[in-house]
C-alpha cells in the first residue's frame, strides 16, 4: 500500500536527490561495505591498471609536446572507499619507473562528499605513503556545485585557471547517481517529465535514514510540455534538435549536471581536461529509441543510466575526442573525452585506451569472472591461476578460489606451488584492507600451510587471529601450534595448544600432545 505525498516534482529535483546526498553522509565510507554499493567492478586491479595505462598515455603526450615541468592533477569524483585510488597510485607509480624517461609529476587527488571518507583515506595505511611523496591528495568536493578544491595534504587551493597540465578527470559510478533532468519527445515536441513520489505508509518510514526511504519509494510520471530546451539559447539546443529528428515515444535522462561538473572541470585548467569514466551508460542513441521513463536501480542508494551519448556529442561539438567502445556492453561502459587542443595527436593516450578499454577492457573482464565463478569448481591450477594473473592478483578472487585451490593442492606440482606462493605474497603486498566480510590472511595462511610453508603461514596467521578477535576456530590454533613447532618455537606451540583447548576441550590429539610436552 502506498500514499501519495500529492506533490509534484521537477525530475531534478525530486526529492530522491537529497536522500542520495543524505545516504552517502550518513554512512560515509560503510557504504561500500560488503559491496552494499557495488564497488568491485570499478575498484579491482584490472581496472584500475588500465586507468593508470591512460593516466600514463596522458602525460606521455605531455612529455612530447614539451610539458614536463607542471604538475598533472588527477581528481578522482566520488572516490568511495579508495580501493581504486590506491591500486591506480601503485601501478602508475610502477609504469612510471618502467618508462625510464622524462614525464611531467603527477598529483592524485580522492573527492567525496562526505568528510567522514576523506578522515578514513588520510588515516588509511596504504595511503598514507603515497601523501607523505607528494603524490596524493585529499578533498570534500560536491560535484553538482563546488568550482575550487582545497587539498588537506598540501594546503593548496585549485581554483579556476590555477593548472597548467589538463586536469585528468575520473568519474566511475558517478554520473548515474546525480541529478539529471527527464526528458520526453514525441511528435517531435520536447517534453519535461515530472515525478510524483510515493511512500509506502508512513509510519514504516525511518526519519533517519536515507536508505530506508529510499527503499519504500515508487514513482509515478507525467509530461508536461516545455519548449524552453527548443530555444536558440538553450545551451545544449543541437543536442535536443539531435534527439527531436532521431527519437520517437522516448524518454532520455538529460545529464546536465554531469555537462556543467565538466564545464567546471575544464576551467580549473589552462589545458583542458581528459575524463575517463566508467558506469553503466549509454553512448549510442539507438538505446534511447522507445525507451521507458527510468526504473531506480536500489543499492542502498539508487542510480540510473548515464547519458553518454549526451557527453560525446557535447564535447565533438566543441572539437574534443571521444573514445567509447565499437562494441555494445554488457555491465559497464568505459569512456574517454580527450578535451584539450590537438586532442587527435595524444597518440599515447588513444593508444592506451586502444589496448585496455577496447580490445579488451574491464566490461569484458568482469564478464569473463562471472563465467569463471560458476565453473570454478571444474577448473585446474593453471586456469586458476590464469585468470588470477589477468585479474592484477586480486585478493576477492583468491577468496572465493581457495577451496578449490586447496582441493588441487594434493597434486599440484613443484613449479605450481612456487607460483601460488609468490602469487599469495604478490597480493598481500597490494591488499586494500576494507571493512568486508572475510578475512585474506585467514585464507592465506590455511593455504600456505596446506603447502607446508610454515613460517608464511604462521605469520599469515597470526594476522588472522588478531583481526578475527575472539571468533578464532580452534582449526586456526592447531595449525598454529603445528607451524610453531615445525619451526622449533616450542613456546608458541604451547601457548597455542591451550588456546585451542580452551575452544575444544575434548581435542584428545591436542590434550595429548600438551600433556606429553609439559612431562617431558
Amino acid at each position: 500500500m502506498t500514499a501519495n505525498n500529492g506533490q509534484r516534482y521537477r525530475f531534478t529535483e525530486a526529492p530522491i536527490w537529497e536522500l542520495q546526498r543524505q545516504y552517502y553522509e550518513q554512512l560515509g565510507i560503510q557504504a561500500w561495505t560488503n559491496d552494499r554499493v557495488p564497488q568491485y567492478i570499478t575498484s579491482n586491479p584490472m581496472i584500475a591498471t588500465a586507468y593508470a595505462e591512460m593516466i600514463l598515455g596522458v602525460m606521455q603526450d605531455r612529455a612530447s609536446q614539451g610539458h614536463t615541468s607542471d604538475t598533472v592533477y588527477i581528481v578522482e569524483i566520488g572516490a568511495g572507499a579508495g580501493r581504486f585510488a590506491y591500486h591506480v597510485l601503485h601501478e602508475l607509480c610502477e609504469l612510471v619507473d618502467y618508462a625510464g624517461r622524462e614525464l611531467p609529476p603527477f598529483r592524485y587527488v580522492m573527492t567525496d562528499l562526505a568528510m567522514s571518507n576523506v578522515t578514513a583515506w588520510q588515516q588509511h595505511p596504504k595511503l598514507q605513503p603515497y601523501a607523505a611523496q607528494g603524490l596524493l591528495d585529499f578533498a570534500t568536493f560536491d560535484g553538482v556545485n563546488d568550482t575550487e578544491l582545497n587539498l588537506f595534504a598540501s594546503g593548496l587551493t585549485l581554483r579556476p585557471g590555477d593548472l597548467q597540465q589538463p586536469v585528468v578527470v575520473i568519474a566511475n559510478y558517478f554520473f548515474d547517481s546525480i541529478p539529471q533532468e527527464l526528458l520526453y519527445i514525441g511528435d517531435g515536441r520536447i517534453y519535461e517529465v515530472d515525478v510524483f513520489v510515493e511512500y509506502k505508509e508512513q509510519e514504516t518510514v525511518s526519519k533517519d535514514k536515507a536508505a530506508d526511504k529510499l527503499n519504500q519509494i515508487s514513482l509515478r510520471y507525467e509530461h508536461r510540455r516545455e519548449p524552453s530546451y527548443e530555444r536558440e539559447d538553450f545551451p545544449y539546443r543541437d543536442l535536443v534538435k539531435l534527439y527531436q529528428e532521431e527519437l520517437e515515444d522516448s524518454h532520455v535522462l538529460f545529464p546536465v549536471a554531469g555537462l556543467t561538473l565538466l564545464e567546471r572541470m575544464d576551467a580549473l585548467s589552462q589545458s583542458g581536461f581528459v575524463l575517463v569514466t566508467a558506469d553503466k551508460g549509454d553512448h549510442l542513441i539507438d538505446c534511447f529509441k522507445f525507451a521507458e521513463p527510468p526504473i531506480l536501480t536500489l543499492h542502498g542508494s539508487f542510480s540510473l543510466t548515464a547519458n553518454y551519448h549526451a557527453f560525446k556529442h557535447v564535447y565533438e561539438q566543441k572539437g574534443a575526442l571521444a573514445l567509447f567502445p565499437k562494441q555494445h556492453y554488457r555491465n559497464i561502459n568505459v569512456g574517454c573525452i580527450i578535451n584539450m587542443k590537438n586532442a587527435s595527436h595524444c597518440d599515447q593516450t588513444k593508444l592506451a585506451y586502444r589496448r585496455f578499454f577496447e580490445r579488451f577492457g574491464p566490461d569484458e573482464f568482469f564478464s569473463l569472472k562471472e563465467w569463471f565463478d560458476q565453473c570454478l569448481d571444474t577448473m585446474g591450477l593453471q586456469q586458476i591461476f590464469g585468470f588470477w594473473r589477468l585479474g592484477g592478483y586480486d585478493a576477492e578472487f583468491f577468496i572465493h578460489s581457495a577451496k578449490r585451490i586447496s582441493s588441487l593442492l594434493p597434486d599440484a606440482n613443484e613449479e605450481e606451488i612456487e607460483d601460488l606462493y609468490h602469487g599469495i605474497h604478490r597480493m598481500w603486498s597490494t591488499y586494500y584492507v576494507m571493512a568486508q566480510r572475510y578475512n585474506l590472511a585467514l585464507d592465506a595462511g590455511l593455504i600456505l600451510f596446506e603447502m607446508d610453508k610454515y613460517e608464511d603461514a604462521k605469520r599469515y596467521l597470526e594476522i588472522a587471529v588478531e583481526e578475527e578477535q575472539g571468533d578464532v576456530v580452534s582449526t586456526v590454533f592447531y595449525c598454529l601450534a603445528v607451524c610453531s613447532f615445525e619451526l622449533e618455537q616450542e613456546d608458541d606451540g604451547i601457548r597455542y595448544l591451550k588456546e585451542l583447548l580452551k575452544l575444544e576441550p575434548d581435542h584428545e590429539e591436542a590434550a595429548a600432545l600438551l600433556e606429553g610436552l609439559e612431562q617431558g
